[in-house]
């Protein structure tokens, strides 16, 4: 409980420090005029945002499971970090539209110095918040806190860009070079969105997550004993920091319950070592039949109907396939 609360307590200054950010943006904005800066305080928007759905799904996800959600709470950060994908391409169709726009209707810009200082060092403000997110919601576990701060982190690479562009427009006063900005920065924020949304869905429609399962596929044959004959049909989902596994382990026939809960045990165990602490394991025992003997390495086997050939190894086709 107490990571949950350093949870929400770092994300509510990461909004709080975004609205200040926010702020200064469009100070530098109506200061300078420059479409370049817009679009930077436009995206700032919805960091704040989305800074705001983080927060919320935070709280929201360190409920315990109850009887309406015996799962748990974790997917709502899914859901806050799609509705930050469409934010994020919203901003990126609005700037566009911006850039178009001044690149019929251009204005006067001025005062770039001041415009550049305040963007850059929003940059490296924005950069610095998004690397505490990342390595707190690392050593938690927490996908919204990753995603938020590789989304404040993305913002200091176009701020980068941005002060970049802003300072060949004030050494060459080329007003097209503001509108080219924009519109450089706005598609780059709608392919970000675009790749925040795939990634979203993907979880949401709960798409096997191959990593996981190469890990435990990985664990599984290091670890391997002698009567763990076979496993199949393993499955693998992620609700918030916890995974729920899924699998068919195949036992010797003549095994009685008391042992073979013993053994689904020993299988936990090594599971847990790869996804500790938040496993939940479910496992389902099939007895052996005839066509194991093969490829079984139980040595002390009475029941064997023919000689052992070979090992058959524990690939991630195996263990995830039904047959």
């Amino acid at each position: 409980m107490l990571e949950e609360k350093v949870k929400i307590h770092v994300q509510r200054c990461i909004v709080g420090i975004s609205l200040l950010l926010l702020i200064g943006k469009f100070i530098a904005f109506f200061i300078t005029n420059s479409v370049g800066i817009l679009t930077d305080a436009l995206e700032s928007i919805v960091n704040v945002v989305a800074g705001c759905i983080t927060l919320y799904s935070i709280i929201i996800a360190a409920r315990p499971c109850d009887r309406a959600y015996p799962f748990g709470h974790g997917k709502v950060e899914l859901i806050s970090a799609s509705v930050e994908g469409l934010l994020i391409i919203v901003a990126g169709g609005v700037i566009c539209y911006e850039g178009i726009r001044r690149l019929f209707l251009p204005v006067q810009v001025v005062q770039l110095d001041v415009g550049i200082w305040i963007v850059a060092l929003s940059g490296l403000v924005n950069y610095l918040l998004g690397w505490y997110s990342v390595r707190l919601g690392k050593r938690y576990d927490s996908i919204a806190l990753v995603a938020g701060g590789r989304h404040l982190q993305s913002d200091t690479y176009s701020s980068v860009g941005l002060v970049l562009g802003l300072l060949v427009l004030y050494w060459t006063g080329l007003g097209w070079v503001d509108s080219a900005l924009a519109l450089l920065f706005g598609s780059i924020i709608i392919y970000t969105g675009i790749r925040i949304l795939r990634t979203t869905v993907a979880n949401l429609t709960d798409k096997a997550d191959m990593r996981v399962l190469k890990m435990i596929q990985e664990e599984l044959m290091i670890h391997r004993r002698e009567d763990w004959i076979d496993v199949r049909n393993m499955k693998v989902l992620k609700y918030g920091k916890a995974f729920f596994v899924d699998c068919d382990l195949i036992l010797p026939w003549y095994y009685d319950v008391r042992k073979g809960h013993k053994v689904c045990e020993g299988v936990a165990d090594i599971i847990a070592m790869k996804l500790f602490p938040s496993i939940r394991l479910s496992i389902h025992v099939d007895p052996c039949s005839e066509d194991y003997c093969q490829s079984c390495i139980l040595s002390e086997c009475d029941k064997r109907c023919y000689p052992f050939v070979g090992l058959t190894p524990f690939t991630l086709e195996r263990i995830t396939g039904s047959t």
